[in-house]
């Protein structure tokens, strides 16, 4: 049977500090958990952003010229982001009424079941336009997938770590991000470097689909080991507040009462998302398409880039802590839109030692955004609606700016043959992030921070 959790109190020591000392391990093997099972479900989402830039369009769209078969590949990979806020509405409507838990389950198993069946499906040579259609299902399925599993994943960490170590605990979640570049770009680079091109395109790069059958170990890791939250097993009591209890439409609740922090949440992510998604799959689309650049060589730059990111997140999680939230959010935002076009005057060098300078500084940036938002995302919302408001927040995000980012920057450099309006494009994003910081409310203030009883974002909605 899962060991429950404590109310977690106090402020000092690592994320588990403020816990008694029988309920630690329980949270250590959450974080371990949380952190194991959200990387390889970001491992299946990015590992086909990889695949859509350098086999989908051979193998699902072989008649089509390259700019086309690209520019199809990367619709496809679009279509996993118009299903996240599907999924993140859903899932927040179940998680908030029936629990963070069953609903991360339920999602990580999706992810692993359609991620698998990719890496099963007949090529457009043995079927016709039956591959790409099947493509996109599962892309759809993988979408809803990650847009539930993000909310339930940050909630089940945060809401069970101390009040003064939430934003770090957070980051066992967002860490994962980086996690999964690697490992998604470790097993391409290996598949495709031990056997030739052409056994590749036909059969090689299935494996690293295949391998997504470890994600069913986690998914019964946690549902024989994980207990659900303090915080949403208080809302299932009998409770005096209504934000205390769990009511039977959260998501219409939350948009009537939150509309406009829902759209400045959605901006917070603007900048972090859109230069991510350039860097990871945009990136090795023109690099080897128009610079000519090799394919495992510009992978091993983005795999090397990635390690900056796995320093930054936790650090700034923890600084988050320490001095509040927002600060980092609205620096990280700034630096992302001060760092635009030197990104891609770096680029366009076509030197991959500085295409490495250009993407670990833009990765900084964007990590000081990505760090803090786990916790202060949810933190702007009430309990009984948190796990509605953070999905849909993050979620709307990942279709207007992560989805389009990889096919709008192919598509405007095959327009114009510039990069310069993408980086006008990243500069706008960074920019969006920074304002929407600047209107949000702090949820770590100084007064909650010297509080030793205080939880950040209860000032809020208390």
């Amino acid at each position: 049977m899962a060991t429950p959790l404590a109310h977690p109190e106090g402020q000092s020591g690592s994320p588990d500090a403020d816990l008694p000392a029988t309920r630690r391990r329980s949270f250590r093997k959450l974080l371990a958990a949380g952190l194991i099972g959200s990387s390889i479900e970001w491992y299946d989402f990015f590992l086909y952003g990889t695949a859509a830039a350098l086999v989908f369009p051979k193998v699902f769209f072989p008649e089509s010229s390259a700019l086309t078969g690209t520019l199809l590949a990367f619709s496809t990979f679009w279509a996993g982001f118009v299903a996240r806020p599907i999924g993140g509405v859903l899932a927040g409507h179940f998680g908030d009424k029936y629990g963070r838990k069953p609903v991360v389950v339920a999602c990580l198993a999706l992810m692993g079941a359609a991620t698998f069946l990719i890496g099963c499906l007949p090529s457009a040579g043995s079927v016709g336009a039956l591959a790409p259609i099947l493509l996109v299902t599962l892309r759809f399925l993988q979408g809803l997938a990650a847009g539930g599993q993000w909310g339930g994943i940050m909630l089940l960490l945060t809401e069970s770590a101390g009040p003064k170590r939430r934003g770090f605990a957070g980051t066992f979640g967002q860490t994962s991000v980086p996690v999964a570049v690697i490992i998604s770009n470790l097993i391409f680079v290996a598949a495709s470097g031990l056997m030739p091109d052409e056994a590749f395109l036909s059969w090689g790069w299935r494996i690293p689909f295949l391998l997504s059958v470890v994600m069913f170990a986690v998914v019964l890791y946690i549902q024989a080991k994980v207990e659900d939250t303090p915080e949403f097993r208080e809302l299932q009591k009998e409770a005096p507040r209504p934000e205390s209890a769990v009511v039977r439409a959260p998501l219409a609740q939350v948009i009537r009462s939150k509309w406009g922090t829902i759209l400045l949440g959605c901006g917070l992510l603007s900048a972090t998302n859109s230069l991510f998604y350039v860097s990871i799959s945009g990136l090795l689309s023109y690099g080897t398409g128009t610079l000519k650049l090799e394919r495992d060589a510009l992978l091993a730059v983005v795999l090397a880039s990635s390690v900056a990111m796995l320093v930054v997140i936790p650090w700034s999680g923890h600084l988050s802590d320490k001095v509040g939230r927002r600060p980092l959010i609205l620096i990280g935002g700034l630096g992302v839109a001060a760092w635009a076009f030197p990104y891609f005057g770096l680029v366009d060098t076509a030197s991959l030692p500085l295409i490495f300078v250009a993407v670990v500084v833009g990765f900084v940036f964007q990590t000081l955004t990505y760090g803090p938002i786990a916790s202060f995302l949810g933190e702007l919302f009430a309990p009984n609606v948190r796990y509605s408001g953070a999905s849909l927040a993050y979620q709307l995000s990942a279709i207007i700016v992560s989805g389009g980012t990889p096919f709008l920057m192919t598509a405007l450099i095959a327009n114009t043959g510039s990069t310069v309006p993408v980086a006008a494009y990243i500069m706008a994003m960074g920019l969006i992030t920074f304002v929407s910081a600047w209107f949000l409310p702090e949820t770590n203030p100084a007064e909650v921070r010297k509080d030793p009883h205080a939880v950040p974002g209860a000032q809020l909605y208390s």
